[in-house]
């Protein structure tokens, strides 16, 4: 037993998240028993340090509010955490810490799979990690894209308008409002620029359909939540850790 090595994920009031039994299931799939994967919920993000003490600590995953503070915690970023500015996933190896991102691969398998050629604008809803990675994926795509935060001055949720949606038929939503336990929450946004012709990915996958998905899926937008994602990011982090491909 002692002998495991540790993963896990780290966050704040992540008790509900899907990771743990996710790598669970995995190490079950595969039928190896010296990793074990655990939930760190941290209040602040120095109470890392305390976990990069321990000698067994593999890597972990990083959700929010951590994706960007945990930066200065590391020895090393991949090329795409360093472009995109945020880490999702954490290896410890010889002593070195490396941050990755592997939101931007499951985001970015996620798109191909709903993208259709008339979706040639993109809005991005929040400005956090998980927006960073949606940017890059986007700019890396070709698809020009705006972002619409609370601290914007240019769009923010105050100042949109129905026309700038119409005119944006790929629209992400990457904060946490609408995450289970505060299902009915949604951010204030103008529906009525939603059309037929949008996808709305909302990167939430617990409750499986926010509030802001039945409001678009209402006006015959074609929705997807963000279960394939991070599926596809876990996948990815899980090469990273055990040196392998799937």
């Amino acid at each position: 037993m002692e002998s495991k090595q540790k993963l896990g994920l780290i966050g704040r009031n992540i008790s509900y998240s899907f990771s743990k039994k996710y790598f669970e299931d995995k190490f079950q799939k595969l039928m190896i028993n010296n990793y074990s994967y655990d939930i760190f919920d941290l209040h602040n993000i120095d109470e890392v340090e305390k976990l990069f003490a321990d000698p067994k600590l593999l890597g972990f995953n990083v959700t929010i509010p951590f994706k960007e503070k945990i930066i200065d915690y590391l020895d090393e970023l991949s090329d795409e955490a360093e472009k995109i500015g945020a880490v999702n996933c954490v290896k410890v190896e010889n002593g070195i810490k490396k941050g990755y991102n592997t939101d931007a691969t499951g985001f970015e398998k996620t798109l191909l799979l709903h993208i259709k050629p008339h979706h040639k604008s993109a809005m991005i809803l929040g400005n956090g990690g998980a927006a960073k990675a949606v940017k890059y994926v986007l700019d890396k795509m070709q698809i020009p894209n705006i972002s619409v935060a609370r601290s914007s001055h240019e769009f923010n949720f105050k100042n949109i308008s129905e026309e700038t949606v119409r005119n944006h038929q790929l629209i992400i939503q990457t904060t946490p409002v609408g995450t289970y336990p505060n299902i009915d929450d949604c951010l204030d946004f103008p529906f009525g620029g939603i059309t037929g012709l949008h996808l709305i990915i909302d990167l939430i996958y617990n409750p499986n359909y926010t509030r802001f998905i039945i409001n678009a899926s209402e006006k015959g937008a074609k929705t997807a939540n963000g279960f394939y994602m991070l599926e596809q990011q876990a996948e990815k982090a899980w090469e990273i850790w055990s040196n392998q491909k799937k």
